[in-house]
Parts: C-alpha cells; sequence; structure tokens
C-alpha cells in the first residue's frame, strides 16, 4: 500500500507506505550500496541510489481506497532517493576529505535542481539519519532525499513565520536570529568561510544545532562557490566534533531546509540545515514522549548555553586540525 491520506485536524497529508516494512535491516553479509554488489557502479565518488522501497513515487499505483470528503486519499506522488556519500563500508561523513564532501555538497545541490524541477515536486527534502538510534537500516554511508508533491506541514510553519518576520520587523527571520546569537555568543559552536552553527536558545534536544550561511541566501542552487566550500568544510567539523563528544560515532538527524521548488517567491526564506542529536548523555537517549508527540510542547531537560560550550570545544578542534591540514 502506497498513498497519501488527509489529516484534516492538522491540515496535512500522511504517507501511508506499508511496504517498507519488508525493507532489510542492518545487513552485515552482503550490502547492495557497496561496488561488487551489482546494484551500484564498481566505480563511484558520491552516487544517488533508487530507493527499494519508496514512500513516494512518480508513477504511483492507485490509492487502496478511494477516500471521501472528510478524509481525502490520492496517489503517493513524489520521489525517494538515497545518496550514497562514499564507495567504502565503514566510512563515515567526518571521515571523508573535505575534498569528497565538497563533492557531496555539489551533488545535493544538482539533485535538489533537477527531482525540484519534475513537474509536481513541490519541495526537496535532503537529510541524513545517522546510527541504529534514529532507525537506520543500513550501514554503508548515505543519506536520503524525497521530493514532496505538497510542502511539508513544518515547512509551511516556517515559510509563514518567516514571511511575517520580513513583513514586521523589515528582515530575514534567520539573518535577525544570526544577529542575535552573534551579539549574545555564549550559543555559538562554529564560525568559519561565511557559516555560523549555534545551539538554540530554543533548542528541543540538548545536542541540537543549526547550520547557516552568513548571506541571506535561499537553498543550494543560489550559493557561490566558496558558501558550498564553506558549507563542506562545516559539516565536516560538526559530524566530527559530535563523535568526540563521548568517543563514538554520534546519532543524528540532519535535515536540510532550502526554499520551496513550487515556483513561489520565497525571497524572504533562509537556508539552514538543523541537526537532531537524540543522545543526551553517553547512555541515554531524548526520547519524544507524550508532552512532545502529543501537544508539540517540548521539554529539554538540559541548559543550551552549557551545551553549546561543551560542543564549541569539540568543533573548534576540528576546525583548528583542518585548518592545519591546509598549511
Amino acid at each position: 500500500m502506497a498513498e497519501l491520506r488527509w489529516n484534516p485536524i492538522l491540515k496535512t497529508w500522511t504517507i501511508i507506505s506499508s511496504h517498507r516494512q519488508k525493507r532489510p535491516f542492518l545487513e552485515k553479509d552482503s550490502c547492495p550500496f557497496c561496488p561488487g554488489s551489482g546494484m551500484v557502479p564498481d566505480e563511484f565518488d558520491v552516487y544517488a541510489y533508487p530507493n527499494d522501497f519508496p514512500s513516494l513515487m512518480l508513477d504511483p499505483p492507485e490509492p487502496d481506497i478511494e477516500g471521501d470528503d472528510l478524509i481525502p486519499v490520492k496517489e503517493a506522488l513524489g520521489h525517494c532517493e538515497v545518496t550514497l556519500y562514499s564507495p567504502k563500508h565503514d566510512i563515515t561523513l567526518p571521515e571523508l576529505s573535505l575534498a569528497h564532501v565538497n563533492k557531496l555538497v555539489e551533488h545535493w545541490e544538482k539533485r535538489y535542481m533537477e527531482i525540484g524541477s519534475i513537474d509536481g515536486i513541490e519541495y526537496v527534502f535532503i537529510f541524513e539519519n545517522r546510527g541504529e538510534a534514529v532507525g537506520v537500516t543500513m550501514i554503508h554511508p548515505h543519506g536520503q532525499i524525497y521530493g514532496y508533491s505538497y510542502i511539508p506541514l513544518k515547512i509551511q510553519f516556517e515559510l509563514s513565520n518567516f514571511k511575517e518576520h520580513m513583513e514586521e520587523k523589515g528582515k530575514c527571520l534567520m539573518c535577525h536570529l544570526l544577529e542575535h546569537e552573534h551579539e549574545e555568543e555564549k550559543r555559538i559552536v562554529y564560525e568559519s568561510d561565511g557559516f555560523t552553527a549555534f545551539v538554540p536558545p530554543f533548542a528541543d534536544y540538548p545536542y541540537q544545532v543549526f547550520v547557516v550561511p552568513e548571506r541571506h541566501t535561499g537553498s543550494l542552487s543560489t550559493m557561490s562557490a566558496s558558501e558550498k566550500k564553506g558549507l563542506a568544510k562545516a559539516i565536516k567539523c560538526i559530524t566530527g566534533g559530535y563523535d568526540d563528544l563521548f568517543g563514538f560515532p554520534f546519532p543524528y538527524m540532519m535535515c536540510m531546509h532550502q526554499v520551496p521548488t513550487d515556483g513561489g517567491n520565497y525571497d524572504y526564506y533562509h537556508f539552514h540545515i538543523e541537526f537532531y542529536p537524540p543522545m543526551r548523555a553517553p547512555d541515554k537517549l531524548k526520547f519524544a514522549a507524550s508532552s512532545e508527540t502529543g501537544a508539540w510542547a517540548w521539554i529539554n531537560d538540559t541548559i543550551p548555553e552549557e551545551k553549546a560550550k561543551e560542543l564549541r570545544d569539540r568543533f573548534s578542534k576540528r576546525l583548528s586540525e583542518l585548518d592545519a591540514e591546509k598549511q
């Protein structure tokens, strides 16, 4: 079963995708993402792999139920693909060379533009789920890209609030937030090559981080070559710094927020990446429990400024090491 069902309470679509129950889980003996599997080229740097169990399809089947006026149902139109970061099975994103991460950023830009140009695709979402703690089913280093036939609800909220802020304050909401964080300083964890990262003062997760370009820009496609290199550098340092925090590969959700691809005018929106790591201690997870899930009322039982200091120390060390390599 693959279809979209309307949620009239929240005014958004839920993707029903029961066939994903059959997807493999942490295969150790064979990996379809490795060269030699017959599923990928024998040689590649970064590769777009068609998702074997897509939630959304460009040629979706007819819905299994008809729906009605209260709960409309429509085809699960969209696109799902896997981004293979490397042909190496055991490497992780921060272990890739900076030049290789640059190629990854270029790949993301290309796929954002290509998928976004498909008729009916209104939003392109680039993301990575890392680690078993966030439900990863394959070990090989990879992320994913979804093309939605609608603008997801959280992005709708962001767009509405960015637009309102621009109309009321005359400036971009994220630019304003960047100014605020630079003035406060205590939550900034990374600054280099046109990018700033900080723990939001309103962080939902203990080690949550926003990565933001200093220049107002809405997507990868409007970044300069130097900005894309700066983004690659930030991602490499931040993911590596996360690993240094507790001394093991740090699980996280990396979510890239860009302007929709529906042809609208979103000059007021600002590109950013949101990292959501579920760890709150080396042996403890931050769960989305009843308050978070049932009421959307997040509770952070840590102090953002203290967590920012922990992260700043790790990220700064990674940045210094990377800068030293160039000398």
